[in-house]
């Protein structure tokens, strides 16, 4: 099916339905920090009618629904397959970006221009098209499938998935096996993740006596809090150096190493509400914000324990900005679990060259696979720039319908599996 519409130039050209309808998705301005959430929903449920799915939508936090699309399968008391997206997209600074982010504009290459074309409204559409094709050539699942859109990934999900997966609702889906959002690829290489680094968000203050700044007061609060950053800079080498050694001697990859990145710093004594600094006083308070990712190789209660020996000298405290992960699950990707190795062997037998990795930040399918449920962080994008949250996001057209063309084969084969063991 394809549509026409007029260029920057006036002239009318044809484009697939499929990239026209991904077009219309990323005009809705679902951005943060006052994201177009009904919009987003709106949009779903009229492709989803159009398709002839069942449509619902769920509630766990006003103003942040969820909508659900569902083709009930032929065996429905067969585990579902949970197709994943977020609607959500991350602020663009205008200025930066050659085309209004949310035009969604073309140009000549096909490049499509627009906050949320990687991250991950392209996965949603691709959904979409998917199953138009699968039930245009008159197939039937075996399994039920699920369509899921969900708000809030990109601040943490925990209004959205993370507090739908522990709803009735929920359960009652009966979901075998997830696909989630994965990242595109510069190469031949398709990038699949089957597990993710926990994200915390770390607080250090330290108080200490104050006085002029011209005296050697000692034990100040900066002072304990240079301590932290020390030790922080110290075990943040030792992690890049792991990294570079693991690349060149058996492919580790980012996700395979911790990361820890200051991101926050505040010191000071001020005046005039705020406006001014006292150069000359020594601050009674400093803090310092933390980033930090942690792969799930690494035992979290363990780590926890170095953070708080960081903090052990008087007068310095630590906390969590973010309410912390204390587990972190990875879907089995031996040669013993089911559902990876359909995958795999599918992918591969559409010549795909497929790496599996651990995904350097972090995505909803954590909560999932805290329900022992195998979920799979998946975006069909390869030879593409990297550019989730960058000036400038953008997907050709062409990958975009070759992704819809992989989603069709990898759909068919994942719902017409028969029942086993996971």
């Amino acid at each position: 099916m394809q549509s026409t519409f007029k260029n920057m130039s006036n002239k009318v050209q044809t484009e697939d339905q499929s990239v026209t309808d991904f077009r219309e998705y990323l005009r809705i301005k679902s951005v943060h920090p006052h994201p177009d959430n009904q919009g987003a929903v709106d949009y779903v449920l009229k492709h989803g009618e159009k398709l002839g799915l069942k449509t619902n939508t769920f509630t766990c936090v006003e103003g942040k629904p969820l909508a659900l699309l569902t083709w009930e399968g032929t065996e429905p008391s067969l585990p579902s397959i949970l197709l994943n997206s977020h609607y959500d997209v991350v602020p663009a600074v205008l200025e930066s970006w050659n085309y209004d982010p949310f035009e969604a504009y073309k140009d000549e290459n096909g490049n499509i221009y627009a906050r949320g074309t990687q991250d991950m409204k392209s996965v949603g559409s691709q959904y979409l098209a998917a199953i138009r094709k699968l039930k245009e050539s008159n197939f039937t699942p075996r399994r039920t499938i699920h369509l899921l859109y969900v708000p809030d990934e990109e601040i943490g999900g925990r209004d959205g998935m993370g507090l739908f997966v522990k709803t009735k609702d929920f359960a009652d889906l009966n979901v075998g096996l997830a696909l989630d959002e994965g990242l595109a690829s510069p190469t031949e290489e398709f990038i699949v993740y089957y597990g993710e680094r926990a994200p915390w968000w770390v607080r250090f203050k330290a108080t200490g006596p104050t006085g002029h700044a011209s005296r050697f007061i000692q034990n100040t609060a900066l002072d304990k809090l240079l301590e932290v950053i020390r030790k922080a800079a110290e075990f943040r080498k030792e992690q890049f150096d792991t990294l570079q050694r693991g690349e060149h001697q058996c492919g580790m990859k980012l996700g395979d190493v911790t990361t820890i990145n200051l991101t926050v710093l505040k010191s000071g004594v001020t005046s005039d509400g705020g406006k001014s600094y006292s150069y000359n006083v020594i601050p009674t308070e400093a803090e310092a914000g933390f980033d930090i990712r942690i792969p799930p190789t690494v035992n979290l209660p363990d780590f926890k324990k170095k953070l708080e020996e960081w903090a052990s000298a008087e007068g310095v405290t630590f906390e969590f900005y973010n309410v912390p992960q204390m587990e972190n699950h990875s879907s089995d990707i031996t040669e013993d679990a089911k559902w990876w190795n359909i995958l795999k062997k599918q992918w591969e037998s559409k010549g795909m060259k497929v790496d599996a990795q651990i995904f350097p930040a972090a995505t909803d399918s954590r909560y999932i696979r805290d329900l022992n449920i195998p979920a799979f962080g998946f975006s069909p994008m390869n030879h593409t720039p990297t550019l989730l949250h960058d000036h400038n996001e953008f997907l050709n057209e062409k990958v975009f319908l070759k992704g819809v063309e992989i989603y069709v084969d990898t759909i068919r084969t994942i719902s017409s599996t028969e029942r086993f063991e996971k």
